[in-house]
């Protein structure tokens, strides 16, 4: 169990069965009675934020909450199969639970799987990785006016916008949260 005073960002608490993620928080006193404090949660299974206000010592549960190093080997329909290094069971993610992250996925991966109760819930990836360019519009030489971009497909499909510039072969670092071009990678 936790104790508001262990309350800090990013921490994850349980509450009436539901896994939240503190987001901000802050100790205050009012004018008369106790110390309390107030909460951001977000809900970690629906993504949606909340605030609640706690008494300053009041407890709250640990969520089952695992974090477990996995492999991932390739797709299955909408499943993704990953497999865990310690035990070598495979797991089955849905296309869902991972939304967009899917799409950065590279067979053999390493990533780090949280699970809830033994449910899959996310899979962390890196902020930013490198991927090579397999197929884009050939950028035409005298072409550097800034912020003209074209689109470009990665080896794991995703399809994002990058500069003129930037042609098939070439390796390109991109921000896995924002599908954003970060730089050319030699």
């Amino acid at each position: 169990m936790y104790s508001t005073t262990d309350f800090k960002k990013g921490l994850k608490i349980e509450l009436d069965g539901t896994p939240y993620e503190i987001v901000e928080f802050q100790h205050f006193k009012p004018g008369k009675g106790g110390a309390m404090v107030r909460t951001k949660l977000r809900n970690i299974l629906t993504g949606r934020i909340q605030d609640n206000t706690f008494r300053s010592g009041e407890k709250v549960d640990r969520p089952d909450l695992e974090s477990r190093e996995m492999q991932y080997l390739y797709r299955e329909g909408q499943d993704f199969v990953f497999m865990d290094l310690s035990s070598y069971e495979q797991l089955h993610i849905k296309a869902e639970v991972l939304g967009d992250k899917g799409g950065y996925l590279k067979e053999s991966q390493l990533a780090p799987v949280l699970l809830y109760n033994g449910e899959p819930l996310d899979v962390e990836l890196p902020i930013s990785l490198i991927l090579e360019v397999v197929d884009t519009e050939p950028g035409a030489k005298g072409d550097t006016v800034s912020n003209v971009t074209k689109p470009a497909k990665l080896e794991t499909g995703v399809v994002i916008q990058v500069p003129i510039f930037v042609n098939t072969g070439d390796k390109v670092k991109v921000d896995t949260r924002s599908n954003e071009y970060l730089g050319r990678e030699s």
